[in-house]
């Protein structure tokens, strides 16, 4: 079975960094669209960065420059760094996976993903 699982979750302050990690298995993640969503309480999960076989990455307009998402092949992980935080990237953050063509991985769009991890929690003070 396919499973995610993701780690490196945390409180940071205003500015700093963090690193979260997407373990999978149960499946090659260079060969499928994997990417990172995030969610707040009352809103709906938005795609914050994702990226095409390995090879094309796409972000959220709110992200671009300060994320960056990558993938470790021999780990068969998936990582988002992400620097300079604000408050606003306050919110529990999932990987999730599918094989999905190329224009549907670039448009981060929830409902094409059936694959997902637990969550992480990203909590970012001012």
């Amino acid at each position: 079975a396919v499973k995610l699982a993701e780690s490196g979750g945390g409180s940071v302050q205003a500015g700093g960094s963090l690193r979260l990690s997407c373990e999978a298995s149960g499946y090659t993640a260079r060969d499928y669209c994997v990417g990172w969503f995030r969610q707040t309480p009352g809103k709906e999960r938005e795609g914050v960065a994702t990226m095409y076989r390995s090879s094309t990455t796409y972000y959220a307009d709110s992200v671009k420059g300060r994320f960056t998402i990558s993938l470790d092949n021999a780990k068969n992980t998936v990582y988002l760094q992400m620097n300079n935080l604000s408050p606003e990237d306050t919110a529990m953050y999932y990987c999730a996976t599918d094989f999905l063509p190329g224009v549907y991985c670039g448009r981060m769009t929830e409902d094409v993903f059936g694959t997902w991890g637990q969550g992480t929690q990203v909590t970012v003070s001012s």
